[in-house]
């Protein structure tokens, strides 16, 4: 498989140096540049005047889509028009990227793009849409660590524990992901690699049926992010071990991170941005990012998920 690094790379350089703010999943506003030192927003005055799709890569329940509707209602409010979470899961999100890039150039069709758009570029020979030209950047919406999480009986509680079953039984355990390609199967490939373990990967097709599988004993862990099994893990349903992101997450503030708990080195952050396919008007781009600043200063918008400070769009590409 050919190398495309540079691509997958240059796509989170164009979203751009982030802001922080402690909101959401470490919700943050990019800066962008908008071509021209001066653009009316004449072209934008009557825009939008029909709902709006905003399309997410990936099934209900999952970071993206999380991502996604985080935002949908307060867009919506300042923009004046609906704005529609629409899922098209498939092929690790190109079907729906492909469906974007392809799209009427009209502000009315969306994309809430993941790190899984840039791994993509990496992962795939050849796709059918070009994964940076086709695609104009709008602003930065969140980033979020994963926790790596296990059934209540597994034997180990912790991930020297975790490591040391793994080490004394290889190729007995499984771990599972949201799919191939996705952030959370990279995060266990990255565990195994660093720790030099003898695991299997099991993709399912979303989220939620990784974690089912989970919790029905088809795999022993799963890496997931923190909001989508927070509740689980609280009822005891779940237990965590540790999390990927470089600090402790406030919403697990007991779970140590990979590196507090022997792993130094390690850490995963997935990014969320929004964007419209190429060749959208300028001032419709503008319009979009000033209320993307606007709503993600919110302190509504804060109170939805906890998190630290966000430096910007990451990308681990090891």
């Amino acid at each position: 498989m050919p190398s495309r690094k540079p691509a997958a790379q240059h796509i989170g350089a164009r979203l751009g140096p982030a802001r922080a703010a402690s909101l959401g999943m470490c919700v943050c506003v990019t800066a962008i540049a908008i071509l021209g030192a001066s653009i009316s927003s004449a072209g934008a005055q009557d825009w939008p005047t029909r709902p709006i799709r905003l399309v997410v890569g990936a099934a209900a329940g999952g970071g993206t889509d999380i991502s996604a509707r985080l935002i949908a209602q307060p867009l919506a409010e300042l923009l004046g028009q609906a704005v529609v979470v629409e899922n098209r899961a498939g092929a690790a999100g190109t079907t729906a990227a492909e469906a974007v890039a392809k799209s009427p150039k009209d502000g009315y069709t969306a994309y809430m793009m993941s790190n899984a758009h840039a791994i993509s570029a990496v992962m795939y020979k050849s796709l059918r849409y070009d994964p940076i030209n086709d695609f104009q950047m709008v602003s930065m919406v969140a980033t979020a660590g994963l926790v790596l999480v296990a059934a209540p009986a597994f034997p180990a509680s912790d991930l020297a524990g975790v490591l040391a079953a793994v080490r004394a039984n290889p190729g007995k355990f499984n771990f599972g992901s949201a799919g191939v390609g996705t952030t959370q199967h990279f995060a266990g490939e990255l565990m195994k690699q660093t720790a030099g373990l003898d695991i299997t990967h099991v993709p399912y097709r979303s989220t939620p049926a990784a974690v089912t599988g989970l919790r029905a004993g088809e795999v022993e862990f799963v890496f997931e992010l923190v909001q989508t099994v927070q509740g689980q893990i609280q009822m005891g349903e779940l237990k965590a071990i540790a999390v990927t992101s470089p600090k402790r997450n406030p919403m697990l503030a007991d779970v140590p991170t990979f590196t507090e708990a022997g792993m130094p080195g390690y850490e995963v952050t997935s990014w969320y941005g929004l964007a419209f396919p190429a060749g959208t008007a300028a001032a419709v781009v503008q319009k979009t990012n000033k209320a993307m600043q606007e709503l993600l200063g919110r302190a509504s918008v804060a109170k939805q998920g906890p998190q630290s400070r966000c430096a910007g769009p990451q990308l681990d590409s090891r």
